[in-house]
């Protein structure tokens, strides 16, 4: 099960790193597609190279349509592909300075703590997405520029959002067990060790 579940987080925060990569990439061909047009259109260049300037303007060259958006909406989207892995491997920030003196079973039982308040919170997010969703496409509610129905972005998000509640669930489950029992399940990874 455990294997399963680390596939699962892996694959959408590979899915999260590309959609991260093409929006860095978007970011950057309209911030150059921005700065280019102004430049084409200052005093200077215009008068001393009118015809070129023209002809770059245009090809279309400015700032791409609707770039805010879409970073918006793919932003959204990464984080929430993002937090599955890193629910399963520990990897949220934490301060163990006072935590590192108490004994195991007392860590046991504050990871056990956080794993089902973090399921709760990720389970009331996800939740909270889909009756987001559901008002986005009730009102047929859309993008400014490009006109996208907002829904659509909110169900990119809702899916990512739904395995990290799935897989929050999962390590409560196992911290519960851990905590229980008072043998250890599944250790922190070592790059994610605090």
């Amino acid at each position: 099960m455990h294997a399963f579940m680390t596939k699962l987080a892996r694959i959408m925060a590979t899915i999260g790193g590309l959609i991260l990569t093409a929006l860095i990439l978007l970011t950057c061909v309209s911030v150059a597609g921005r700065s280019l047009n102004t430049l084409m259109h200052n005093d200077w260049i215009e008068a001393r190279f009118g015809e070129a300037a023209q002809y770059i303007l245009d090809l279309g060259v400015g700032p791409i349509l609707g770039d805010y958006e879409l970073v918006e909406a793919g932003i959204a989207f990464a984080i929430f592909a993002f937090l599955p892995l890193c629910q399963i491997t520990g990897g949220h920030a934490s301060v163990d300075i006072f935590t590192s003196k108490l004994p195991d079973r007392i860590n046991r039982i504050i990871s056990m703590v956080v794993e089902v308040i973090f399921a709760i919170v990720l389970i009331i997010i996800a939740w909270r997405l889909y009756e987001g969703m559901q008002s986005k496409m009730k009102y047929n509610e859309t993008t400014y520029l490009l006109l996208m129905p907002v829904w659509w972005a909110y169900a990119a998000s809702l899916v990512a959002a739904v395995i990290a509640a799935i897989i929050g669930v999962y390590m409560a489950g196992v911290r519960i067990m851990e905590s229980l029992t008072g043998r250890i399940i599944i250790t922190a990874l070592p790059e994610t060790d605090h």
